[in-house]
Formats: structure tokens, sequence, C-alpha cells
């Protein structure tokens, strides 16, 4: 089933995730329905706050992006390779390499991109649908989308990582998508 993407300016995006244990209500039915919605509005990767559930867990593809790099763009990524995962209560527990700055978006900001500076490399500890625990390490645009969603359950934006007076020139756009004044594609939840 297809979720509502929950828009910009709703609480839930600001509240910090919780844990969840195996025994959560309707747990592999949500994670269903985050991958459809995700596929649907063609993101990369997909927080629960996004869709209305203020719990740690994300899922994530970037096999989908790296099968479209060309040659030139493959070596960019120094031979990486997408995945494609689930991460359930999550915690980045190290970073390293450089940090470089690159274009965002994100489904919860339609239409809105800006440039947001992210580590390289990013070691994280998490559980995945079956509860199996991993401690991995990832880099470049892998590291990217991870911290990108891990922002989410941590109660953070990427916006959140751009200046505060560039936030307030942006206002009036940000405003706009609170109000549902903006063409997302796919069903959005407003905030009240």
């Amino acid at each position: 089933m297809i979720l509502p993407v929950v828009a910009y300016g709703h609480s839930v995006l600001r509240q910090v995730g919780k844990d969840i244990q195996p025994d959560h209500p309707g747990l592999t039915d949500l994670i269903t329905n985050m991958w459809e919605t995700m596929y649907r509005a063609h993101g990369m990767g997909l927080a629960a706050p996004q869709v209305n559930h203020a719990i740690r867990l994300f899922v994530i593809d970037t096999e989908q992006v790296y099968e479209n790099y060309d040659e030139e763009e493959k070596k960019v990524f120094s031979g990486e390779t997408g995945f494609k995962k689930v991460f359930i209560n999550a915690r980045i527990t190290g970073t390293a390499g450089h940090s470089w700055t690159c274009d965002e978006g994100c489904l919860s900001l339609p239409g809105f991109r800006e440039e947001v500076t992210r580590e390289d490399e990013i070691t994280i500890t998490y559980q995945d649908e079956q509860f199996n625990s991993f401690t991995e390490t990832y880099r470049g645009l892998n590291a990217r989308v991870i911290q990108h969603e891990y922002d989410h359950i941590e109660g953070k934006l990427f916006i959140d990582h751009i200046s505060l007076l560039k936030r307030k020139m942006l206002k009036k756009k940000l405003d706009d998508i609170t109000l549902g004044r903006v063409k997302a594609g796919y069903k959005m939840l407003l905030p009240k």
C-alpha cells in the first residue's frame, strides 16, 4: 500500500525515533509499504518518520542509482556498488574521510534541493528486518544516503545542514511545502 509522505512542517519530522522490538505491531507490513511508497515517489531512501511513524526504521536502495551510472560516473565512486537494505534501531558510531558537498533533496520537501556537506565514510550499527545485528562501514554516495535517512530518525532534516541565513531566504518556499502548495507527484500528509 502506498502511504502518504509527511510534508515539511509536520511535527513527526522533528521527533527522535524510538527503538523498536521484533514484536512491533504491523512491522512487516510497514516495511513493505515503505518500499512501495519510496519507489512510487522515485526515492533512494525513506525513513519511518516520513510516513508518520516516530520509530528508528529506514529503507534504502542505492542499487537503482549505481545501475544507471555511466563508466565515468562509476570511476568517481571508486568501484562502489549499491545496496538495498532495511535499517532498524540504527546508530552511526563513527565517521572518517573527508567531507564533501553534494546536491540533496527529500521526499518530505518536494521540489526543494540544496547543497549539503557530509562525511565521506560512516560506520553504523543496525538490525535488519529479522533483527540480526550488524556493524558496517559505508563510503561515498551510500554513506551520504544513510546519513540523510539517519537524520530523519534523529529528528533532523537535510535543510538543518544549510546556513540559517539561507533557510530564512528560502522561508516562502518552505512555507509553500507546509501549506501543500507544491506538486509532489505522490500523496502527502500535511501538518495540521
